[in-house]
């Protein structure tokens, strides 16, 4: 993986992170209200979740 191909992904991350908000703010609104809600237990589990799916990926 070079430089350019991370910075690649990346983009790609903040372009999608901002679609939700972009096009319907009141849903990203409620979405982020719930997870403002969730213990931090559960907010480990899902970040947790979401680096083991990401390396499975990296890694197939």
């Amino acid at each position: 993986m070079t430089w350019e191909s991370l910075w690649t992904a990346l983009a790609l991350v903040l372009v999608i992170e901002g679609l939700l908000p972009f096009f319907s703010p009141q849903s990203w609104r409620h979405a982020v209200q719930q997870i403002a809600q969730l213990q931090d237990g559960q907010i480990r589990f899902f970040a947790f979740l979401a680096i083991v799916v990401g390396l499975l990926m990296l890694w197939l």
